[in-house]
């Protein structure tokens, strides 16, 4: 034993020595690559492909001066072959110098009390952490009493004479130094990250109030300094905590640029491939989602999650997770377990061995219930038909078909759109258009149902025994039960004449708004929201996204709202105005519930989870019934009468008279304003002897809802003949059930 220590101590202990010197070892946990996103045929939507990126270790980059030449000649390099880095310094990249926000430092709002607060910017927070500046949002300290030295006698009387002046004491102000404009803040960080050299910027370039500090920056361009201190000012907002984020200096690099930052042996500078999200489908954007880093708000989220069951949260601060959408809903079957494996490095920080102590596993495939094909007709059918409706005041629109089944989504479409791929190259651009096409209307788009409503008040005259299936009730063109000078129905108001006998088909068909108001202030509103609630409508439906839960009018809503509640105010309910107003997603499923017998389905988008290698489902949904409601069968003929009616007979059935299939709708329009175009909605289901599938659409100020009929006419036509001629798609090692 002895032998062996002197042999290694003393006998190869320089030896030994160098070696420790040369080697660094330390281990690093590596991410697992996400799982694939398919649709309902296995096509796959997004996956991942392999890039390189450029990620920098100050650490092994030495002291200031050496570190700054490293970061100036990747710079350098990188302006040279036209490769971006991010910078979110907000001044100017070149000449003059000027801030790119008028609220660099710090933010003010008003709270509801009226008081002005104020909040630090990034920049703000950093320049308060390194002391270039005082926290201006702090109030300043109160200035220092003056001490004036009492005078002596001699003095006294000289100053009685006229002969001295008394004393002035020595006024300390309270007033904040100003804040440093941008040039002078270029200067603080400039001497801060020891950015200098032999010469000097020129003070005759400085305008009046610049306050810089001896900035020397030898050879070095100012705008170079710029460029250096922009990069600095990224790692440091990393170090001192004020961002959470990695800092990736460039993603997508290219061979060239790799090639020369090798060659150039840059210390801390890492090229290394990274998973990038890769997108088959310019459709469904607002289903899919995005991943990114984790933030700051959201950390305490994601550390709790345990998706490998262990009872240990999986997450560190630097990983990629879903932030929104399906990526966000399904995080923990898409997300992998990470892996860990030892690096040795040599004293330049070069990797010189690696070795892996636990391999990453690839997240699982998750297939959705969605037919892309479908989603891309959808959206293409919306962006062509809308701009040439007869409104042209149309802002926003959503359209979502569901299978009346089992709820599955089967599309889901927002109008206007955006494209995942080039999603933060375009979100300056994204997030001031004012028709807001990041919001995701089909799931979170409010709206006046309109006479799409009047299924829901029929149904329940017939269930509650206010009107049979065969009871007349005479159009009067006004509804004077309450007042003479009652709401009326819209044909008397637009053309002076009245429906007359009206059966609960007919009043479907011809929307008759009189047959509803009777119907309706029969069952009063308690009745007739218990109804609604039943078919889900002023409720969430179950999806795994998000969605908003809308608003069934009635007594409380309006008397939370600061208003008074009247019995007539029923008649307005049961017509689908008043103060209602539901997703488009909840009306498609009011519809399936409808048409399917009364069964109200959880609306869904997860069809099953597939391991990574596909050979084998891990998970597989289970349809989930929220409700039910037990419907007459005639009741339910006599409503569903008078949807056909509309497509065969009524105002569509021009769209729908070439279609193979036999389809019933309902149309609506809900006033916005009295300065708008009313919104207009749709709601159909087909076939009508067998439904398979039910729709709604919306569009923002569309007018009239009878015009939405050859959009759905579109739609079902594609449909329906492309599942005549359509084939599954299986991918690679699909297992076949």
């Amino acid at each position: 034993m002895w032998s062996t220590l002197y042999d290694i101590q003393v006998v190869n202990g320089e030896h030994y020595y160098q070696l420790s010197q040369q080697r660094i070892a330390e281990t690093e946990t590596v991410e697992a690559d996400r799982g694939n996103i398919l649709d309902s045929y296995g096509r796959v939507l997004v996956s991942n492909r392999t890039v390189y990126q450029v990620t920098l270790d100050t650490s092994l980059m030495g002291e200031a001066q050496p570190r700054n030449e490293i970061l100036l000649s990747l710079l350098t390099t990188a302006r040279e072959r036209e490769v971006e880095w991010p910078d979110t310094l907000p001044i100017t990249q070149n000449l003059p110098f000027r801030f790119t926000t008028d609220t660099p430092y710090f933010t003010e709002d008003v709270d509801e009390n009226g008081n002005t607060n104020r909040n630090l910017t990034k920049l703000g927070k950093l320049c308060v952490l390194m002391k270039w500046i005082e926290d201006p949002t702090e109030e300043p300290a109160p200035a220092p009493a003056s001490e004036v030295a009492e005078p002596g006698l001699l003095d006294r009387l000289l100053m009685a004479v006229g002969l001295k002046s008394e004393p002035e004491a020595d006024v300390q102000s309270d007033t904040p130094a100003p804040l440093p404009t941008a040039e002078a803040l270029l200067g603080l960080m400039c001497e801060s990250f020891s950015i200098q050299g032999e010469g000097a910027i020129d003070p005759e370039t400085l305008e009046e109030g610049d306050r810089l500090p001896a900035m020397n920056i030898g050879d070095m361009s100012r705008t170079d300094a710029r460029a250096l201190a922009g990069l600095l000012y990224e790692l440091y907002l990393r170090s001192k905590g004020v961002s959470t984020t990695e800092y990736i200096f460039a993603q997508e690099v290219d061979t060239d640029f790799i090639t020369r930052v090798k060659e150039l042996k840059l210390s801390g500078v890492e090229i290394e491939p990274a998973p990038l999200r890769q997108y088959h489908t310019s459709a469904a954007a607002h289903i899919l989602g995005q991943v990114g880093p984790i933030f700051r708000e959201d950390w305490e989220y994601y550390k709790s999650l345990d998706n490998n069951g262990d009872g240990v949260g999986d997450y560190q601060m630097n990983d990629t997770v879903g932030r929104d959408g399906v990526e966000l809903a399904f995080e923990s079957h898409l997300r992998g377990t990470a892996g860990i494996r030892t690096l040795e490095r040599n004293v330049s920080g070069k990797i010189v061995s690696s070795q892996w102590l636990e391999e990453p596993e690839p997240g699982g495939n998750v297939v959705l219930t969605i037919d892309s094909a479908l989603q891309e007709k959808v959206e293409e059918t919306l962006a062509s038909y809308l701009p040439n409706l007869e409104s042209k005041e149309v802002e926003g629109a959503a359209c979502v078909i569901l299978d009346v089944n089992s709820a599955a989504v089967l599309s889901s479409a927002s109008y206007p759109t955006f494209s995942l791929e080039t999603f933060n190259a375009d979100w300056n651009e994204l997030s001031t258009d004012p028709l807001t096409p990041t919001l995701n209307r089909a799931l979170q788009g409010l709206y006046p149902p309109g006479s799409t409503f009047k299924m829901v008040t029929a149904v329940a005259g017939l269930e509650e025994g206010i009107v049979s299936p065969s009871t007349i009730i005479y159009d009067e063109g006004r509804y004077t039960y309450y007042t003479a000078n009652g709401p009326q129905c819209w044909i008397y108001r637009q053309y002076g004449r009245t429906h007359e006998k009206q059966n609960v088909s007919e009043a479907i068909m011809n929307s008759c708004n009189y047959y509803f108001f009777e119907v309706g202030r029969q069952l009063g509103i308690k009745t007739l929201a218990d109804y609604a609630g039943r078919f889900g409508l002023g409720q969430k439906t179950g999806l795994e996204l998000y969605e908003e839960a809308g608003i069934m009018a009635g007594p409380e809503y309006t008397q939370a709202m600061g208003g008074i509640w009247y019995d007539g105010n029923t008649l307005s309910v049961a017509i689908g105005q008043e103060s209602s107003q539901f997703t488009p997603i909840q009306l498609a499923n009011y519809i399936a519930t409808l048409v399917n017998g009364g069964t109200r389905y959880a609306t869904h988008l997860l069809k099953e989870v597939k391991s990574s290698d596909y050979s084998q489902v891990i998970y597989r949904y289970e349809p989930e019934v929220l409700s039910t409601i037990d419907i007459d069968p005639r009741n339910l003929e006599a409503v569903k009468k008078g949807m056909l009616a509309l497509t065969t007979e009524g105002s569509v059935a021009g769209y729908f008279k070439d279609l193979d299939v036999r389809v019933g709708a309902k149309t609506g329009s809900a006033q916005v304003s009295t300065q708008t175009e009313s919104n207009a909605v749709f709601v159909c289901f087909a076939p009508y002897d067998d439904p398979e599938i039910a729709m709604a659409i919306v569009v923002e100020h569309g007018g009239s809802g009878s015009e939405l009929g050859a959009i759905a006419a579109e739609i079902l036509k594609y449909y329906f003949s492309s599942h005549e001629t359509g084939e599954e798609i299986l991918t690679e090692n699909t297992l076949i059930m």
